[in-house]
């Protein structure tokens, strides 16, 4: 039997030397491209595969990254939003294009994960993604920041500029929601959603929200906010209050499509039709969206880039390059629950 190629023979072929073969296969930015191509050629030849666990034991690296999915409050047994499901798939395929492998998992934010993941070498960096209640898990960014653990969080810039953030123009998404309510001719409209500073990310979308009805000379009415998490429950319970109230309003502006699909089954059960009587649009563009009943306009955010921009900023906090928070655009999926006439 043949014995089995090591990086020695890898050099002999290649005329460098064995460092200079360790560089080229992790893929160090060191080994000009003439060479790692011909030392790659050369591994792939001789059927070359890096033994992961001494390459770890040299360099102290996992090699791996975790995905921290922080406790979402919804009422059922998975606990997570479905619009992290379309995330989790586009950060796995990201670190894998980047050769790491992904460790997956769900955090409840009365645990320690903010303790060990780094230090432990269980992963090199740590992405975090949750709405949950931004309050409650700051703290454990600042413990993170003072064990210089390289994350990166998904979610609304952080009030302290040492915490990275990549998430979506959530201003920019409120006012494109608004924008495509008002041009139904719908005028009172209403929003489902925190918009306190536990929830930047709903409060966000009600900043957009309201500086485009100020922008069109419309007078905001408070009473036409109602706090919801991202739940059915929640948001058929927030429209069910509305209803209630007695307020006068033509349209629904719900911070998440959970939200904004519980809205909907509330208003079907309390006789009011959608959208000849009220307009609604929600925010993700989760997979149900479309079929819900009618199809759901909402806001998209393109999980695709997100998934591929987590991986690349942790990976430059890793290597120790500059990387700067990142707001993505929005862009608006026009369905029937609105109203406005589809391609």
């Amino acid at each position: 039997m043949a014995s089995k190629a090591t990086s020695i023979d890898i050099a002999y072929r290649a005329g460098v030397s064995q460092s200079t073969v360790s560089r080229a296969l992790r893929n160090s930015p060191l080994v000009n491209l003439d060479t790692w191509q011909r030392i790659q050629a050369i591994a792939k030849e001789l059927n070359y595969k890096v033994d992961k666990n001494a390459s770890n034991l040299r360099t102290q690296n996992s090699h791996t990254l975790a995905l921290l999915i922080c406790e979402d409050p919804t009422n059922d047994d998975s606990l997570i939003n479905p619009f992290f499901l379309s995330m989790l798939g586009s950060i796995t395929r990201a670190t894998a294009r980047q050769g790491y492998d992904l460790l997956v998992s769900f955090q409840q934010l009365s645990s320690d994960w903010h303790a060990d993941y780094e230090d432990s070498n269980k992963a090199d960096g740590i992405i975090l993604l949750g709405y949950g209640d931004y309050m409650d898990y700051a703290h454990k960014l600042e413990k993170l920041l003072q064990q210089n653990t390289h994350f990166v969080i998904w979610g609304a810039e952080h009030n302290n500029k040492s915490v990275l953030s990549i998430g979506c123009d959530n201003h920019q998404g409120g006012v494109i929601a608004t924008e495509h309510i008002l041009q139904q001719g719908r005028k009172h409209i209403a929003f489902l959603g925190d918009s306190s500073s536990r929830s930047p990310e709903f409060r966000d979308r009600y900043l957009g929200h309201c500086e485009t009805l100020k922008a069109q000379h419309i007078t905001l009415d408070k009473q036409l906010q109602f706090d919801a998490i991202s739940t059915e429950s929640s948001g058929f319970d927030a429209a069910n209050a509305l209803l209630d109230k007695g307020v006068k309003f033509d349209a629904i502006f719900a911070a998440s499509d959970l939200i904004a699909i519980g809205a909907l089954r509330a208003l079907k059960k309390r006789g009011v039709n959608v959208p000849e009587d009220v307009a609604i649009i929600g925010y993700d563009d989760i997979p149900v969206a479309s079929f819900a009943n009618p199809p759901l306009t909402t806001i998209k955010q393109n999980t695709q880039l997100a998934g591929e921009i987590l991986v690349e900023s942790v990976l430059k906090l890793i290597r120790g390059q500059e990387v700067s928070p990142m707001l993505i655009p929005t862009n608006l999926v026009v369905r029937h629950s609105c109203g406005a006439t589809t391609d």
